[in-house]
């Protein structure tokens, strides 16, 4: 498609979203069996749903256009969505890998927002009023979705990932200590040795 208009610009930048919303579908599975918080796992679950819907909305654009969604790649999500395959396949640990998914989850909303909110903004411009009023649906439902995940994170989550690092410290410290003290006890028992040899030889 040539990007002659703000038309054809518009339509090209809905297909972004039209293909980003297809690999966030096939992504959400995944994520929803990694995460090891249920209210994370529920959270989850429920954008799947609303992507669904999102989905819908998109469609019902492009057939108010006369125009297909097919024929692009979202390259940029794609990009997201592998920094997150890589972060569940490097299996830390659960607290941890959930406060990873929920940054990874928010990297894409803010993808979303940032895209959903200039499709907006160029629907008004060209007067397409019913698809402003979609695209709005969708952007609060991003946002909506994001202080969500914020919430989860604050409350809770951050907290865990937290104790699982001064868990992790103290374990390292336990270690430090107990190698200090079987070496200290080696030293005293080669000293004491060295004196008893030296009591016999007298």
């Amino acid at each position: 498609m040539e990007l002659e208009s703000l038309r054809a610009l518009y339509v090209d930048e809905l297909k972004d979203l039209y293909s980003a919303e297809g690999q966030i579908l096939k992504a959400l599975p995944r994520m929803v069996k990694a995460a090891s918080s249920r209210d994370l796992k529920r959270a989850l679950t429920e954008h799947e749903r609303i992507t669904r819907k999102q989905v819908k909305r998109l469609e019902r654009i492009f057939k108010d256009l006369d125009e297909s969604p097919r024929g692009k790649k979202c390259r940029g999500m794609e990009g997201l969505l592998e920094e997150g395959k890589e972060l569940i396949s490097e299996k830390p640990e659960p607290d941890v890998l959930d406060a990873g998914l929920i940054s990874k989850a928010q990297h894409v909303e803010h993808y979303e927002i940032a895209g959903y909110g200039t499709v907006r903004a160029w629907a008004q411009q060209l007067g397409l009023d019913q698809h402003v009023e979609l695209l709005q649906e969708t952007l609060d439902e991003e946002g909506e979705a994001d202080k969500r995940l914020s919430q989860l994170a604050e409350s809770s989550i951050n907290i865990e990932a937290a104790d699982t690092d001064d868990d992790a410290v103290s374990d390292r410290e336990v270690a430090v200590a107990t190698s200090r003290e079987i070496g200290t006890r080696g030293r005293r028992t080669k000293a004491s040795g060295r004196r008893g040899s030296e009591m016999s030889a007298r």
